[in-house]
């Protein structure tokens, strides 16, 4: 059985862009910011949101290019730039597994646009990492940026079968070149049995802000785990909270507080995409 989440509240995006929200990241710059992006068929483009919806306008992200956005999240910039705060973006999504490399982008976090008509900025120029992984393409569709060791955590979706976990290092970042692939590290394969029926395929991956707990969500379910020695992952509770049923294809999750997420999923054919604020207990 699951653990059921205590709902909050649900918003949804007022912007129209915004058709398809595939991550999430909760400013810790900018009180009551939301960052998000759409998946697959839209440019390289950061939209700024807040628990209510509202549209805050967009930048585009100078120099990267978007194939198939899948999560963002917030950490420590890596070594090569000199600001405290980073946004990472995971361009990562690979529904056929035949890739043969990802690319993710990290860019000091901006300052949000003011409304819906602020859509001509720019972000700086971001670092730019090419990532393989050592046993072939997967579908990747959560990240995470841990606070303890800087490391950059990427888990697969579980399309061939089984939820993987994978690590780049913070000193990758900064020895790679532009033209140069990094092969990620193979941290362990998770107790999590995907189930395309069952919506249990992980879509989103966030850590609280002080590092001690892990969530992965899939379309139905939030797992919690406790990161250990070299990133490794042991849950945290049990059972999973139950999300299902709050969402339509949701896909993204950060923490907004220690117990509490915020989730966000794309729009239907008569709806838009919601926000989601959850409560889950480790």
């Amino acid at each position: 059985m699951l653990w059921p989440a205590l709902f909050l509240f649900q918003a949804t995006f007022q912007s129209p862009r915004l058709m398809e929200s595939s991550g999430v990241a909760v400013s810790r710059e900018h009180t009551g910011v939301l960052w998000t992006h759409n998946d697959s068929g839209d440019g390289p483009y950061l939209y700024a949101t807040d628990l209510r919806g509202a549209d805050r306008g967009f930048l585009l992200v100078s120099g990267a290019d978007a194939f198939d956005w899948e999560d963002i999240a917030l950490g420590v910039c890596p070594a090569p730039l000199r600001s405290t705060a980073c946004i990472y973006i995971a361009d990562t999504g690979d529904n056929l597994e035949i890739r043969p490399f990802v690319t993710l982008y990290a860019l000091p976090e901006p300052v949000p646009p003011q409304g819906p008509g602020d859509t001509l900025g720019t972000t700086s120029a971001p670092v730019i990492l090419r990532v393989s992984y050592p046993d072939g393409p997967h579908d990747v569709e959560a990240i995470y940026v841990s606070p303890r060791d800087t490391a950059t955590y990427l888990v697969s979706k579980g399309r061939g079968g089984s939820v993987k976990v994978y690590r780049v290092g913070s000193k990758e970042w900064s020895a790679a070149k532009p033209s140069e692939t990094i092969v990620a590290t193979v941290v362990q394969t998770l107790d999590i049995r995907p189930n395309p029926e069952a919506g249990r395929l992980i879509t989103g991956a966030a850590v609280r802000q002080d590092g001690r707990i892990v969530a992965l969500r899939t379309y139905g379910e939030i797992y919690l785990f406790h990161p250990g020695v070299g990133g490794r992952l042991t849950p945290a509770r049990e059972r999973p909270c139950n999300i299902a049923g709050l969402e339509i294809g949701g896909e993204a999750i950060d923490f907004l507080n220690d117990t509490t997420f915020v989730l966000t999923s794309e729009a239907g054919r008569r709806h838009p995409g919601t926000i989601d604020t959850v409560v889950c207990h480790p």
